[in-house]
């Protein structure tokens, strides 16, 4: 008779020892077809169109992140990237300028448009990481920055009387630049990742590609890549947020050969078989940087913009806000944060 609460208990002990699982993405139900033979045309697809003009009329954020030590070239690749002056360095930043005692986070803010649509991007730079004598702990105030965000869209999203847009300041990609060493990645390198992988989506890219061969390159990448795996580091994409076989084998493709990018940056035009390329002068030529054979750049042009762009947002806020949200309700047993807005109306109240 006593058999069940020792039964109960056990379970209790047992379900205490199990790991809490990382949550993972809703996969929606197959649904089931009906007739493929409909009477006639019903529109569905024109949803397709519905959602393009709603999106130029509205435009959308994206918000970038670079990390890594001074002198890797990160200004000029965003610079690169975007195909217009993004960065800190050209908006006013002095060459001369010393490098901060302390990670600093600088993030400025522009509108591109293209072909109609408007993208409000925002290039978030960190100033003094990696640049210390002692480096210890120096991802702190990034992953501080980055948790802040989240929890200044939730204060939004929880306002009874909530913006119909709320405006998203939470960083959708981090670029980490590693130091094309050719040995291995540092420990501050494993470090930032380790810690920074759980709450942003990290792209780890090798920085000035260009000073190793071809055959440097190949093997530094491979190493990098035995190293992240050891180290049980996930970088975006993640495997265990691809939705389908289609998802997999493209996803895999880019973690088992792209990742990371081995990439050249540079704003500067140069004449090339009667073409203007963006390119690095040096003594034995013209660094092309959008040529495939010279450096990794267009993949991850193509990458971060053209194909994964809206799964790095909505990996932001499907996954890594949902489970800074999650938390925070939680430690707040279940309640929301409170706002100005709802301190005010309980102060009202009482």
């Amino acid at each position: 008779l006593c058999a069940g609460p020792v039964e109960n208990k056990n379970e209790a002990a047992m379900s205490e020892l199990v790991p809490e699982s990382r949550q993972k993405p809703v996969v929606p139900m197959k649904p089931v077809g009906i007739n493929a033979n409909l009477l006639g045309y019903i529109g569905i697809d024109t949803i397709i169109e519905q959602m393009r003009k709603k999106t130029m009329k509205t435009g959308f954020d994206f918000n970038i992140m670079v990390v890594g030590q001074s002198g890797l070239g990160k200004s000029t690749l965003v610079n690169t990237l975007f195909k217009s002056q993004v960065s800190r360095k050209s908006s006013g930043w002095n060459r001369e300028e010393k490098i901060p005692k302390t990670v600093e986070i600088k993030a400025i803010g522009h509108v591109i448009e293209e072909g109609g649509v408007k993208m409000k991007l925002t290039v978030i730079d960190t100033p003094g990481f990696g640049d210390q004598i002692n480096n210890e702990n120096c991802w702190e105030p990034i992953e501080k920055y980055i948790n802040e965000q989240y929890e200044k869209f939730l204060k939004e999203e929880v306002n009874i009387a909530r913006k119909k847009r709320i405006p998203d300041t939470r960083v959708h990609c981090c670029l980490y630049f590693i130091s094309p060493t050719g040995h291995s990645l540092r420990p501050l390198d494993l470090e930032f990742m380790k810690h920074l992988s759980k709450v942003v989506n990290i792209i780890p890219v090798i920085a000035k590609a260009d000073t190793m061969t071809l055959e440097e390159k190949t093997e530094f990448k491979q190493r990098v890549r035995k190293e992240l795996e050891v180290n049980g580091i996930e970088f975006y994409p993640q495997k265990e947020f691809d939705e389908d076989l289609e998802d997999k084998t493209e996803n895999d493709k880019i973690r088992q050969e792209s990742m990371p990018f081995a990439v050249v940056g540079s704003d500067k035009e140069y004449q090339v078989n009667g073409k203007r390329v963006l390119g690095r002068k040096t003594p034995w030529g013209i660094i092309e940087v959008e040529n495939l054979t010279h450096c990794e750049f267009a993949l991850l042009r193509d990458f971060v913009i053209r194909t994964h762009l809206q799964d790095l947002k909505e990996v932001t806020h499907n996954i890594h806000y949902e489970t800074y949200r999650a938390k925070r309700l939680n430690d707040n047993g279940g309640l929301p944060p409170m706002t100005s807005e709802t301190e005010e109306n309980h102060e009202s109240n009482l």
